[in-house]
């Protein structure tokens, strides 16, 4: 491993492109927002507050048939393990349903900005059959370059934008979504969110 980071070219600073140029804007970004994840095999849905996003968490039929649940969130659904507990990654295998916090979305492509500050093992984000993503729901940018202008490159190991459920499609374009990841997502939006 050493000899490949060895072996990697040079950085190239980012090209400095104003935020306030002519770039894409929305006249209702979360319905942008939502038409856009919705397109992709997600779902945005924008609640007032934590607890009325706990009852339509409830309602998820995926939700209480998963035997091992996981949430980062107070108050938005209950974890079936003590995630602080779980040393090894591999042993969240089999979680079928987790909660976890984004920092904001893309109204442009419905994506959610996602960090390993939010909670201790990243493959939560990935591994488990079906994905909630929260966020406050005031915090949707128009594109990726006001995305960008937000995101501090080089302070995480690791961050990510999640945009709908994982997909893969062959050579004849049979698309299937949730072949290896989240077999759906669901963006919530809280307007009173929790400091």
């Amino acid at each position: 491993m050493g000899r490949l980071r060895t072996a990697l070219p040079q950085s190239m600073p980012l090209p400095d492109l104003p935020v306030t140029g002519d770039w894409q804007t929305f006249e209702d970004p979360f319905a942008q927002f939502s038409k856009v994840l919705e397109s992709v095999g997600g779902q945005a849905v924008q609640v007032p507050t934590v607890a009325e996003a706990e009852s339509h968490l409830f309602q998820h039929p995926m939700w209480q048939k998963s035997e091992v649940r996981c949430t980062v969130i107070p108050g938005l659904g209950t974890s079936t393990f003590d995630l602080n507990a779980v040393q090894d990654p591999h042993d969240l295998e089999n979680v079928g349903f987790a909660v976890l916090r984004g920092h904001f979305g893309v109204a442009e492509n419905g994506a959610v900005w996602v960090t390993d500050d939010t909670l201790k093992h990243r493959v939560l984000y990935f591994i488990p059959q079906y994905l909630a993503i929260a966020i406050p729901a005031g915090q949707i940018v128009h594109n990726m370059h006001e995305a960008y202008d937000r995101v501090q490159i080089g302070q995480h190991a690791f961050a990510a934008f999640i945009s709908g459920p994982s997909k893969t499609a062959d050579i004849e374009q049979s698309l299937v979504i949730g072949a290896h990841g989240a077999r759906s997502l669901t963006v919530y939006l809280i307007e009173d969110w929790p400091a």
